[in-house]
């Protein structure tokens, strides 16, 4: 039980440490979850987590060495999501100064294909998304013994599901909150910050 139980618990682990903070994707999976749209949320989620599975796939398999022998590739990657969070940065921030108060209702489809498109590009053109979880988590997969890597990348994606159903849909709980204007203010203002902050950083390479 130990040579399974043990690695993939280790994998759920690091895989929640390095998920777990303020960063572009949480922030905009946040904000879905407060909307509370099961047509948006849902689809958000599953592109974030399945992502991840992905990627964490890809470092057990080594594509890790590709991705460090690629500098070139990061570079305009880096270049692309950072042009992408300063936008929504500053779309936050023009909501800051236009705030409205959560309304619920609309068909379930409402803003799908955005909201898909937007965790898609705020997933694969972070840079920082293959150093951490390709080449990383890869590396620490690859550290285990024989089929114990697989266990412990099964822990990491497991993580990833975890983390990001619960917090796209455990967000609706902070929905009487959001009532108010105010408080969408304050949120935006969060999510302008931390995509502005990660978007010129991603821009000077840093």
């Amino acid at each position: 039980m130990n040579a399974t139980l043990l690695p993939a618990l280790l994998g759920l682990g690091t895989g929640l440490a390095l998920i777990v903070a303020i960063g572009a994707q949480n922030a905009y999976v946040l904000r879905l979850g407060i909307e509370g749209r099961t047509g948006t949320v849902l689809p958000a989620v599953l592109v974030c987590a399945l992502s991840d599975a992905v990627l964490i796939v890809c470092g057990v398999l080594g594509v890790g060495a590709v991705v460090e022998a690629a500098p070139a590739a990061v570079v305009v990657v880096r270049l692309l999501g950072a042009g992408f969070l300063v936008v929504y940065g500053l779309s936050a921030a023009r909501r800051v100064l236009r705030p409205g108060a959560l309304v619920v209702g609309g068909g379930i489809g409402d803003g799908r294909g955005a909201a898909v498109t937007t965790a898609l590009v705020l997933t694969w053109l972070n840079p920082h998304v293959y150093l951490d979880t390709v080449v990383f988590l890869g590396s620490l997969a690859n550290q285990q013994d024989g089929g114990a890597r697989w266990w412990w990348a099964a822990g990491a994606v497991t993580g990833s599901f975890v983390w990001f159903f619960g917090l796209g849909f455990g967000a609706r709980l902070l929905r009487p909150l959001f009532a108010r204007p105010g408080a969408w203010r304050v949120l935006d203002a969060v999510i302008a910050a931390v995509m502005l902050t990660l978007g010129v950083r991603m821009a000077l390479g840093s």
